[in-house]
């Protein structure tokens, strides 16, 4: 089945390809010529992933799906959640976002909890409507980046699963077997396999 990811990003086209397995083929908006930023101005995770997946089918007509993530850390009350992306601003990198995140939460002192989550929301336009698919990886953030596998914030999180390392030290695998956004895809999979499409 071939399907538009409404993503730029080359990690999640590729962990949401693993995820998805034989019997689905994601391909880009770029693939149609679609290059620009896609507009992501909702004040939720849901309002963004529908923006996203509204805007890939208002020009290609086809069925996609687009996904919204945030990091919500208890202590600095939900945040960087729809800002996820852009914590340290437009056009900040990942490293500079996590950065950001350790400095916010060491001023918060030592004995502030350090408790968080991921949480995708997915959007799949199929036929027309809309089905929305959610997942979530409880954990917490870790004192220092280490690792070097993964994506985003992977290098801080230290999922509740793996209370030993970070989420960027344990292999793909293992990582899209927990993750939120594997938990939605997989969601969404199964959603399309009882309604006849693989």
């Amino acid at each position: 089945m071939k399907m538009i990811f409404a993503t730029g990003n080359a990690g999640k086209l590729r962990e949401a390809s693993e995820i998805l397995g034989e019997g689905f083929e994601l391909v880009t908006p770029a693939s149609f010529g679609i290059t620009e930023d896609i507009p992501e101005d909702g004040d939720t995770l849901e309002a963004n992933s529908a923006q996203k997946a509204d805007y890939i089918h208002e020009r290609t007509g086809l069925d996609c799906f687009a996904d919204d993530t945030g990091l919500e850390v208890d202590c600095l009350d939900g945040a960087p959640g729809v800002y996820t992306a852009r914590y340290a601003g437009p056009g900040h990198r990942f490293e500079d976002n996590m950065d950001k995140l350790l400095k916010e939460m060491a001023l918060k002192g030592p004995d502030a909890p350090r408790t968080a989550r991921f949480r995708s929301v997915v959007t799949l336009i199929k036929d027309g409507g809309h089905h929305v698919f959610e997942g979530v990886m409880e954990g917490r953030i870790a004192l220092k980046k280490a690792g070097c596998g993964g994506f985003g914030y992977d290098p801080v999180f230290i999922s509740d699963v793996y209370p030993d390392v970070t989420v960027a030290e344990i292999p793909e695998e293992a990582k899209n077997a927990i993750s939120h956004r594997g938990k939605a895809l997989r969601a969404m999979a199964e959603w399309l396999r009882e309604h006849g499409d693989r």
